[in-house]
């Protein structure tokens, strides 16, 4: 175990980048293009308990991320193993046709990957992470490990910016702006908020929060919630990210830094040490 550094190990470029912690950001980013999709806000609509618990959610959503990038092996495949099967379990309703489908389709499954990875890229890079287009072009292939943990067959799922730019242009057609996508945008602006938090400062940072993963969406998606559009939103928010990153940075590093991604340092630091010594 000790020897094991995972799917991806220290040299990759994931692990840089989810050593960011200015990623948190992207997920609202990745959740509002998600919902657009009307078959995978439908499923998560009719499967998920999200809008009782988003913290119980959102935390099981960062324990699963953060064992695909830092866990072992075994820890990675176990966890892809266990959302396989939770998968496999669900089907939802088509809204528009009244049709059954599972949960599982690759469509989907791509769908929600595509937007995740895009997001946290995309968040590290306008946050002011150097990353050169070949190291983002190496981040989505990557990647494509991560996605087939969930099912996926890699070489269906895209590899490079330029794949996820045809991926979008061709998956725009099918996007809609259903009353469950504008549901999950009134409820990323203002959702319950834990240990009595709901009447303080928090309440108005969370709402910072949103608003920049808001301002991080694609414009093309921004004007399909019907919100503004324009350059001068990218460039506030992009402002934004960056300015919020520098103020992390001043952070203890402790602060940000879970059990999983710790002990991956620890192998990854035994890895490096016969080396070291010679």
């Amino acid at each position: 175990m000790m020897s094991d550094l995972g799917l991806f190990g220290p040299d990759s470029v994931t692990w840089r980048v989810h050593a960011e912690p200015i990623l948190f950001v992207s997920a609202p980013r990745a959740l509002l293009l998600q919902a657009l999709h009307p078959r995978a806000i439908a499923g998560v609509m009719q499967n998920s308990d999200f809008q009782h618990d988003p913290w119980g959610r959102l935390q099981r959503t960062v324990t699963y991320v953060a064992t695909a990038v830092y866990g072992t092996t075994a820890q990675a495949e176990a966890a892809g193993r266990h959302i396989r099967e939770v998968h496999a379990a669900m089907t939802a309703i088509d809204t528009e046709t009244g049709e059954r489908f599972r949960i599982d389709s690759p469509e989907l499954l791509r769908w929600v990957h595509v937007t995740e990875v895009d997001s946290f890229i995309t968040t590290a890079q306008r946050a002011g992470l150097a990353l050169s287009p070949a190291d983002v072009d190496q981040y989505h292939d990557e990647q494509r490990r991560a996605a087939a943990l969930v099912g996926l067959d890699p070489l269906s799922v895209p590899g490079s910016a330029a794949d996820i730019a045809d991926y979008y242009a061709a998956e725009r057609p099918n996007l809609r702006t259903t009353p469950d996508a504008l549901k999950v945008l009134r409820f990323l602006v203002s959702p319950p908020m834990p240990y009595g938090l709901g009447f303080t400062p928090v309440r108005v940072a969370f709402w910072g929060f949103s608003a920049l993963g808001v301002g991080l969406l694609p414009r093309w998606a921004r004007r399909m919630y019907r919100l503004p559009g324009l350059p001068t939103t990218d460039i506030s928010a992009t402002a934004s990210a960056y300015t919020l990153r520098r103020i992390m940075q001043t952070l203890p590093r402790r602060a940000f830094e879970g059990p999983i991604f710790r002990s991956a340092m620890a192998r990854a630091a035994k890895a490096a040490a016969p080396a070291v010594r010679s």
